[in-house]
């Protein structure tokens, strides 16, 4: 049995990391995700200017360590990337005793599908070349 999701879209934010008391690096980012909207006959929908219609999904994304800060580094909003993971469930009681449930997805891999931004701490801002790009 395996648990693997592989998912590519637009970074909606620029990551944010932080780092455990442990010392374990951790960085978020959401990914929108789309694909057509179809009525009842499967066929897909347009707009009145002839453009397909589509549903996003929003995904959580949790990347750890050399994976993060790669990420931290190097992504930004609006980026497109590929993500390959697994899901993650949560949950838990909150202050109220209400029970709360989450979902994110725990990155493997994220493989860039546009330029990386310039990685600011590696000198002076400077567009990075294809081969500087992490993988």
């Amino acid at each position: 049995m395996q648990n693997l999701v592989i998912l590519a879209g637009n970074v909606g934010a620029t990551p944010e990391a932080r780092t455990t008391q442990g010392g374990t690096r951790i960085t978020h980012f959401s990914l929108a995700t789309s694909r057509p909207k179809r009525d009842s006959n499967g066929k897909i929908l347009r707009d009145d200017k002839n453009r397909r219609l589509e549903d996003t999904e929003w995904h959580r994304i949790t990347c750890f360590n050399g994976v993060g800060k790669t990420v931290e580094q190097y992504v930004d909003k609006g980026m497109k990337v590929m993500v390959r993971g697994r899901i993650h469930y949560t949950r838990w009681t909150d202050n109220e005793n209400i029970e709360r449930y989450g979902v994110e997805i725990i990155a493997d891999e994220v493989t860039f599908l546009t330029r990386a931004k310039a990685n600011d701490n590696a000198g002076g801002g400077h567009e990075p070349e294809d081969d500087e790009i992490p993988f």
